[in-house]
């Protein structure tokens, strides 16, 4: 999230992201610390209804706060409204009003560029996003400052519960503190029922526990990315093809070297080159009739994924999956006790 100061000295701040958890808890503290010394009931103006004119909007923020140092209003769902719909905000922010902030939040859809450009022109933007490879640490860091104790074990099963669906911590402390009251210590045991569904998983660990030949895991990662992740079957499939497709570009004689693999597999100069090692190292294993192999298991699933099988889709991807977990598991020198048949 972002860690540049926030103030009420900016006349517009933009609470960004696209996961709905992030961007609400986002916005309740962010109004909670600039209504922190005024009266909350005549300084705050929220506009969440469907039926919302911005015009009313502008001329609410333009207009002087009543016996309060400043104005706090807040859009909700900015993302719902056309380019042509928050012209009266374009037009308020030329010449903005110093008791008021505008606190626009993110949802309903894409926010218009010309409106996001204006917030960065002349206020600030809060970014909600938890970069996917951080989510552990930030977790972690979130729990620290929980009204309640989780030890070591319960902790992880959070982590490993939630995935990439941060979001859903917030609301997953409320419910524990409300449960067991705060400065509970709680174990696995304790935390296990308030878990509801798993959350998603990165795309990068389902790929890997594939190349691992980890059956049992990669199907719980798959399913995981169809419910928690809400991704369609052929979301999924596209991760699998790109991933057997990076073997194939670097599967040559000719390539070597990490950067030969990189060149290949036309990752940009100054990007990382990690996935073109492991693209690299995986084809070396797999060798030409292993990559082969993938690739024509990717391309019959992708037949009957497009209607040759009368087999549901997750099925499809299910024995897609399983496939190729045994094809990397017979890589020589690589263990396959965890392994099923097929």
């Amino acid at each position: 999230m972002s860690g540049s100061p926030i103030s009420s000295s900016h006349p517009v701040i933009l609470v960004d992201g696209d996961d709905p958890g992030l961007v609400g808890e986002a916005a309740h503290k962010l109004v909670d610390d600039l209504v922190t010394d005024v009266d909350r009931a005549l300084a705050v103006e929220d506009f969440s209804g469907e039926e919302v004119d911005l015009a009313v909007v502008a001329d609410g923020c333009a207009t002087p706060p009543f016996l309060v140092e400043r104005r706090v209003v807040i859009v909700r769902d900015v993302g719902r409204f056309t380019v042509d719909e928050v012209a009266p905000l374009l037009g308020y922010l030329e010449d903005p009003l110093p008791t008021t902030v505008l606190v626009l939040v993110a949802g309903g859809g894409p926010i218009p560029s010309k409106l996001v450009a204006a917030v960065k022109a002349h206020g600030h933007v809060v970014a909600t996003k938890v970069d996917s490879r951080h989510a552990a640490d930030w977790v972690r860091d979130r729990l620290r400052q929980a009204p309640v104790r989780l030890d070591g074990g319960a902790e992880a099963l959070v982590k490993q519960h939630f995935g990439e669906d941060v979001g859903r911590l917030a609301s997953l402390v409320e419910v524990l503190a409300a449960a067991y009251g705060e400065g509970a210590k709680l174990g696995p045991a304790e935390v296990q029922p308030y878990l509801g569904e798993a959350g998603s998983v990165t795309p990068w660990a389902f790929t890997d526990a594939v190349d691992s030949g980890d059956v049992e895991t990669a199907l719980v990662m798959m399913r995981r990315l169809l419910g928690g992740g809400d991704r369609h079957p052929l979301e999924v499939f596209a991760i699998l093809r790109s991933h057997v497709q990076s073997r194939l570009r670097v599967d040559s004689p000719s390539i070597g070297t990490e950067q030969q693999a990189a060149e290949a597999m036309g990752i940009a100069a100054g990007r990382s080159t990690y996935p073109a090692k492991k693209a690299l190292g995986a084809a070396q294993r797999w060798g030409p009739a292993g990559v082969a192999g993938a690739v024509a298991l990717v391309a019959d699933a992708e037949v009957d994924l497009k209607g040759a099988s009368a087999w549901p889709p997750e099925a499809v991807l299910e024995v897609l999956v399983a496939r190729l977990c045994r094809l990397s598991a017979r890589v020589p020198g690589r263990a396959t006790t965890r392994a099923r048949g097929g």
